[in-house]
């Protein structure tokens, strides 16, 4: 076992969880991450000693909760590298990120003939937002190709920017190949003509350090179940020009400075955009889930996470009737495979019977689906509390398949 896996293995109490009588192999991390004793221990703290509601009362349970919430705020920006705390909204999730941005900055900026570029591996909620968008606007949507890698194809990307791309949404990494693109390149070709980038870093922010102010994208989202946090908790990052000039987009309280039956002021960003009672416990947790990665750093997730993603690919391949989807030369530890002649949602009941959890499906990235001409893959993805032991587990299981099966 790695040291990494070592050192953490008991920070995950439902990795002792038996699946059909097996130990639990969990693999489907990029559909969400387990949550480790320091996260679960603290939402459960917010739930026991600090059940109030935050920016509202003056009594010391609401003075005390909005504190602790008012930190995660800052662990997130510092976590980001954000110029100022302000430039962090809390959110539900990436896909209420995402549609608050086309439905404040899109819809008040946005006009018939403006162009949206997107790459052909986005996840749905990186899609669907600007189409609902452009059906309300008249804007169009260019998409950008990927090679039989899984790669952006650059030189096209970058001969879609014209005069009349507004922006470019693009995914830091993809949650169906593993693909890592290079947004900090990007982001300089977009700016060039005069377009604004947001990044989809929800695969991103748990194995790759992300700095805005180093990529100098406009908005970028992640959600924080990624990331071992809760459920139901996202952040949007904007910088503060733009969350200044946007529209909100839910209205109600703690979104405003005054009310009256003839006129509503909007309060400052980012609480602008956070009307009603937000996850408290939740956004808590996110704090701490930032706290616990930041502790383990970046570069010993990555060494740990390169060495499963070889391993896996490696052996994997060496299985007859085992395809890889997705082989980008800078990728993270996701794989994602076809057997021939099975179907992937039989794979994942079959290594599920085995307590070998994937993830069988599309994965919300079905226009990826149709550029490899496959209706869907079976995906193992990689994280912090793997081991070699896991992978192990996964070929064994894949051979069942072929057993059954073939």
């Amino acid at each position: 076992m790695s040291t990494l896996a070592r050192q953490i293995a008991a920070d995950f109490p439902i990795l002792g969880k038996k699946v059909n009588g097996h130990p639990l192999t969990y693999l489907d991390t990029a559909a969400t991450a387990l949550k480790p004793l320091p996260v679960i221990e603290s939402v459960t703290h917010a739930h026991r000693e600090l059940s109030a509601n935050v920016h509202r009362g003056v009594h010391q349970l609401s003075r005390e909760a909005t504190d602790a919430f008012d930190r995660s705020r800052e662990t997130v920006q510092k976590f980001l590298n954000a110029f100022r705390s302000e430039e962090i909204v809390f959110t539900s999730g990436t896909t209420a990120s995402i549609n608050i941005v086309a439905n404040t900055w899109g819809r008040s900026t946005l006009k018939a003939g403006d162009e949206i570029v997107l790459s052909h591996m986005e996840h749905h909620s990186n899609i669907v937002p600007w189409q609902m968008l452009c059906q309300v606007t008249g804007c169009v949507i260019k998409v950008a190709p990927i090679n039989d890698r899984g790669e952006l194809i650059m030189e096209e990307f970058k001969a879609l920017l014209n005069e009349r791309t507004r922006l470019v949404a693009v995914n830091y990494v993809s949650n169906a190949l593993g693909t890592i693109n290079p947004v900090k390149e990007i982001v300089v070709a977009a700016h060039a003509v005069g377009a604004l980038v947001l990044v989809d870093a929800a695969q991103a922010v748990a194995c790759l350090p992300v700095d805005v102010q180093d990529l100098d994208c406009d908005f970028l989202a992640f959600s924080a179940h990624k990331l071992f946090g809760p459920t139901g908790v996202g952040v949007l990052y904007a910088k503060y020009a733009l969350l200044k000039s946007m529209p909100p987009y839910f209205g109600g309280g703690d979104m405003i400075l005054s009310v009256t039956f003839e006129k509503t002021i909007y309060n400052e960003p980012p609480y602008k955009f956070e009307a009603g009672t937000p996850n408290i416990a939740g956004v808590i947790g996110l704090g701490r889930a930032i706290e616990y990665v930041t502790s383990l750093g970046f570069d010993a997730i990555g060494q740990h996470e390169k060495m499963l993603l070889k391993l896996a690919s490696d052996e994997l391949s060496r299985i007859e009737g085992v395809r890889l989807i997705g082989t980008a030369r800078e990728k993270v530890s996701i794989v994602s495979f076809v057997i021939d002649q099975v179907h992937p949602h039989d794979i994942g009941s079959i290594l599920d019977s085995e307590g070998v959890a994937i993830r069988a499906g599309h994965h919300c990235t079905q226009p990826v689906m149709a550029r490899f001409c496959i209706p869907a893959t079976a995906r193992a993805s990689f994280s912090i509390y793997n081991t070699e032991e896991d992978v192990a587990r996964l070929v064994g299981a894949v051979h069942q398949v072929r057993k059954v099966m073939l």
